[in-house]
């Protein structure tokens, strides 16, 4: 497991996300690789989903995916329609941002943009953007 880079232990830390997907089989390639990549492991596999866990020995975090249901199952995501936005987990370092883009550009995954420098966002902003299979977006960041 990495080390702690970041303290989830602090209160108001999200404990677990779960973000819907049309098809978790589709999306289980991506999520599994850049989750793991970033300490997670895999602790529940069913046919409505997955979910992964990390903070063995600290402070628990979990990230799962749900099949969508109802009428709008098959709508592709749109992160400017009320909702979720985008999600963005921390690097350790510039050189783990660019190691998570080399991962998911090794796995086909939509790079929305390469890494690069963000000063709008703050001094040292370094981050890779790219989407799942449903066009969720998703942000890796080291900011110093």
């Amino acid at each position: 497991m990495m080390a702690a880079w970041y303290d989830l232990g602090m209160r108001g830390a999200i404990h677990h996300l779960d973000l819907t997907v049309t098809d978790p089989q589709a999306s289980f390639a991506l999520y599994d690789a850049v989750l793991r990549f970033m300490g997670y492991r895999l602790s529940r596999t069913d046919e409505d989903g997955f979910d992964w866990d990390c903070g063995e020995g600290g402070p628990f975090c979990s990230v799962g995916l749900i099949r969508s249901r109802g009428p709008a199952k098959d709508r592709r995501h749109d992160r400017y329609s009320a909702g979720l936005h985008h999600v963005a987990w921390r690097a350790e370092s510039r050189a783990d941002v660019d190691a998570m883009y080399e991962l998911v550009k090794g796995l086909g995954a939509t790079v929305l943009d390469p890494p690069a420098d963000y000063p709008q966002y703050g001094d040292g902003y370094y981050a890779v953007f790219f989407a799942d299979p449903d066009g969720l977006k998703l942000e890796f960041v080291f900011k110093p």
